[in-house]
């Protein structure tokens, strides 16, 4: 089984082919000024995630614009738009603008409505050098209806440790709750880099893989964690779909002890 993908590059709506997650998928969205894009939600959910630059979306009789504004994941909260099932949308850009499309499967019959980057609840997660900072934007307890999709941003600071320790959560046991999850990475340099490691003593594997920017990890079980590189800062994009949309992790029973520190210092 692949967990570990790079993005297809090129113009239009670039989807993913993944086979390790049975409900998420991920496409993303290239569009040059004055281009526009088409489509269809169908039987599942999405939320467009403005990454880059403006554009205008319509969906279910009802216009936004513009969306986004930042030049870069690394420059502020993100704008998006809660496309749901059974929807034609229709995206045209304003400047250059790139989005990102989680998706999973509804039967939720809501109207589409967005998450401007003022009602995006940030903060910090860890303490010493597992510090990162979190951008929550479609996470309960925030009263915005969805069936399934659980989606947020994570920087991580140069050389720090993100995701740590590493947590599971494939199994409906204890507080541990069954999600499927994917990062999508993105670094502040082409050139720069991270590693994530993936494991399930369970299952039989132990993969370590270099984060380069427009990768994804597919997390359809398994401990997983994140690391930057000195120099660069690491993005990912991470959503889940799973057993509702309460979120319960279990920590490697070997690490969990380093989540004590952080109430320690």
């Amino acid at each position: 089984m692949k967990y570990f993908h790079t993005i297809p590059q090129g113009s239009g709506l670039l989807p993913l082919a993944d086979e390790a997650c049975q409900l998420l998928a991920f496409a993303k969205l290239n569009l040059e000024a004055g281009q526009s894009y088409e489509g269809e939600t169908g039987e599942r959910e999405i939320l467009l995630v403005a990454l880059s630059g403006k554009a205008e979306l319509e969906v279910g009789g009802r216009k936004f614009a513009p969306i986004g504004g930042r030049p870069s994941v690394f420059a502020g909260s993100p704008h998006s738009v809660y496309l749901p099932r059974g929807q034609r949308f229709r995206v045209r850009a304003l400047t250059r603008f790139e989005a990102a499309l989680p998706s999973a499967p509804s039967d939720l019959e809501t109207e589409p409505y967005e998450i401007r980057p003022e009602q995006v609840n940030t903060g910090r997660w860890g303490t010493l050098n597992f510090t990162r900072q979190f951008r929550e934007i479609l996470v309960e307890p925030d009263g915005r209806p969805a069936s399934r999709l659980i989606v947020g941003e994570t920087i991580t600071p140069s050389g720090n440790w993100s995701t740590y320790p590493p947590h599971k959560h494939e199994t409906a046991q204890g507080s541990e709750v069954f999600h499927e999850e994917m990062y999508y990475f993105r670094i502040s340099s082409p050139e720069g880099w991270g590693l994530t490691r993936h494991y399930s003593p369970e299952r039989g594997y132990d993969q370590t893989y270099v984060v380069k920017d427009e990768t994804l990890l597919s997390i359809p079980h398994g401990y997983h964690t994140y690391v930057s590189a000195p120099g660069y800062t690491g993005y990912y994009l991470w959503f889940l779909a799973g057993d509702g949309r309460r979120q319960g992790v279990r920590f490697d029973p070997d690490l969990a002890w380093v989540q004590k520190t952080v109430g320690m210092v």
